[in-house]
């Protein structure tokens, strides 16, 4: 009866973490196609709106790197509700924003919550469970997190077309308030025997080289923030980051360690994670944008566009390990990467006169490459690090997809608002040929970085190291 009560609770747990994880990823692309329709009711241009997305996923970034410390000293019971009350919070806050930059710090605190549930999720299920169960269970919790950005731009769509923007961020109220007590019931209250002194000083450090830069980027996309201010930000964000790495070769605990990087499969990785997704993370925010903006398409329809890009990233994930295994990851990450790139520079292609089916074929090929690249990267930049150095370069791998999607939106909107008044000679002022510029630049920027991944060695393929940790990753 007793195992029976245990496996029940255990069962709950991963249902309440996988919630959370739905809840935190669905936020970051369910915005997408609602930018139009928020930006008329805000006064803005659809063209500015992109600070709604970089504020959700920068502010994710800072914090996932205090996430694990944080959970330690406080006890994942608190800390998980902590976070539930406070993406809950930012969710009221965003749906009765009466101003931009009001929904654009509503959306910083939103993802603040955002940033503490999977981490302190993942945690939780890591200490609950004994180890040869943790992977099924990982498992498990992933799944929600994978349909949470696919449904995003579709749902978000639907509802602005149905009911209003505002019910985006309304539909996380009863779900917060009914995670917080059924967080209270099932979320075990862990936390560390001993805690180990936090390297706030080099947090801090991180933290602000990595606002600077993106809000650098952003302000490039703002006519009115001087050209002057945005240099002043990328000078000081690379101060800070240079200040970091310095600090962290003296410091005996830092943040991250500088370790890590020795691990060649890890700094090929992390650096090719970065690169590479800049251009990836721009395709959510564009491509919606573009087919309400330039084409005609209503919200619910722009989301319904991007289901071809779900379907192919699912129907991708049954060949990629076989793929990755008979040939390399050396080999698929820069064909894919190269081929990433070419399919993003091809979205210039989009016009009026393009049948429908060549627009779903395209997009949905690109799901397909797309999910094909996050797989082979995710995989091999965990797949040879030593078990004392995991947690870290798991913490830091998370943080480095979060802040690629901030400067991937925040890049974007910049090419976006310089070339609109470099190409913009039609007399109705069509936005088409920035875009298509964007998607140019976008696609170079992507292709580019398969110079990253050639300084993986030759043979560097899955192996016997691997094991079924990482092909499960790639499953």
């Amino acid at each position: 009866m007793a195992m029976n009560q245990t496996e029940n609770s255990h069962g709950m747990l991963l249902w309440l973490v996988a919630v959370g994880f739905f809840m935190q990823t669905l936020d970051a692309t369910i915005v997408n196609t609602a930018l139009p329709a928020m930006a008329q009711s805000l006064g803005e241009s659809p063209l500015r709106m992109q600070s709604v997305i970089i504020a959700y996923s920068l502010a994710m970034a800072t914090l996932i790197p205090a996430s694990g410390w944080i959970a330690d000293r406080f006890g994942t019971r608190r800390v998980y509700l902590g976070a539930l009350s406070l993406f809950t919070i930012g969710s009221l806050l965003c749906a009765y924003a009466p101003s931009l930059s009001w929904l654009t710090a509503a959306r910083a605190i939103q993802g603040a919550g955002g940033a503490m549930l999977m981490p302190v999720g993942r945690l939780s299920v890591l200490r609950a469970f004994p180890r040869e169960k943790f992977l099924p269970a990982m498992a498990f919790v992933a799944v929600p997190g994978l349909i949470g950005p696919l449904l995003g731009p579709t749902l978000g769509g639907w509802l602005v077309e149905f009911a209003s923007w505002h019910w985006i961020f309304l539909i996380n109220i009863p779900i917060g308030v009914l995670g917080g007590f059924a967080a209270m019931a099932l979320m075990p209250d862990f936390r560390a025997d001993i805690v180990e002194r936090f390297d706030l000083a080099g947090y801090v450090l991180l933290a602000a080289s990595m606002v600077m830069i993106s809000l650098a980027l952003d302000g490039m996309a703002d006519m009115r923030m001087r050209q002057a201010i945005v240099l002043v930000l990328i000078i000081f964000g690379l101060v800070c980051l240079a200040a970091y790495w310095l600090r962290a070769v003296r410091h005996p605990a830092p943040l991250f360690p500088l370790n890590l990087f020795k691990v060649n499969s890890f700094s090929v990785g992390a650096i090719g994670n970065l690169f590479s997704r800049i251009g990836s993370s721009s395709m959510p925010f564009m491509i919606p944008l573009l087919l309400q903006v330039n084409l005609g398409y209503s919200a619910f329809h722009a989301g319904m566009m991007m289901i071809p890009v779900a379907i192919g990233g699912m129907l991708v994930k049954r060949i990629a390990a076989p793929l990755v295994k008979s040939a390399g990851y050396r080999k698929v990450l820069i064909a894919n990467t190269l081929l990433m790139g070419t399919l993003m520079a091809s979205f210039a292609l989009f016009s009026e006169s393009m049948p429908l089916w060549l627009r779903i074929l395209q997009l949905g090929v690109f799901g397909a490459i797309n999910s094909l690249q996050f797989s082979a990267m995710n995989a091999v930049t965990l797949k040879d690090l030593p078990a004392p150095l995991a947690s870290s370069g798991n913490s830091l791998h998370s943080m480095i997809q979060m802040l690629s999607m901030s400067l991937g939106v925040a890049a974007a909107g910049g090419l976006l608002a310089a070339f609109s008044t470099v190409l913009d000679t039609s007399p109705a002022g069509s936005a088409l040929p920035a875009f298509q510029a964007s998607f140019v630049c976008m696609g170079l920027i992507t292709a580019c970085s398969a110079w990253v991944f050639w300084q993986l060695p030759p043979d560097a393929g899955p192996g016997a190291a691997s094991g079924t940790a990482h092909d499960a990753e790639l499953a």
